[in-house]
């Protein structure tokens, strides 16, 4: 049970590390999106959301070697995919491109939330744990 949510920041953070090298430029941008970016503003706003979805990949990554921040790794990778999942319903008509990042962050999702389920039960399993130990003293 306590590999689960290790499985769930690895695949979520690669995830989330794809869209980085949209910082590459606007043909990179225009590939990932399928959209086409004419102008500066959009350029900029799409190359500082790939540059975010990298720092939470990172983020994701370090949570597997550092147990404290898991919880907290898991927490906010979970609202990051599935908020984009509920804008791009309540939206709708994207394109396929859209569509395959949509399908991406519902996988992200299940896995995510599953990982948080794991890593609170086996937090509060050790809470419990201490617990008893210290009733006993």
């Amino acid at each position: 049970m306590k590999y689960v949510s290790i499985v769930a920041l690895l695949m979520a953070g690669i995830i989330h590390l794809l869209p980085v090298s949209g910082v590459m430029g606007v043909s990179t941008l225009m590939r990932l999106y399928g959209i086409e970016v004419n102008d500066p503003n959009t350029a900029i706003l799409l190359q500082h959301r790939a540059l975010l979805f990298g720092a939470l990949g990172v983020l994701m990554l370090c949570a597997i070697a550092l147990p404290w921040l898991r919880i907290t790794a898991l927490t906010v990778g979970l609202f990051s995919a599935a908020s984009f999942i509920v804008v791009a319903i309540t939206v709708g008509g994207y394109n396929p491109a859209i569509g395959r990042v949509v399908f991406a962050d519902i996988v992200a999702s299940v896995l995510l939330a599953a990982g948080l389920v794991a890593e609170l039960w086996v937090t509060s399993t050790q809470v419990a744990k201490v617990a008893d130990t210290t009733a006993l003293l």
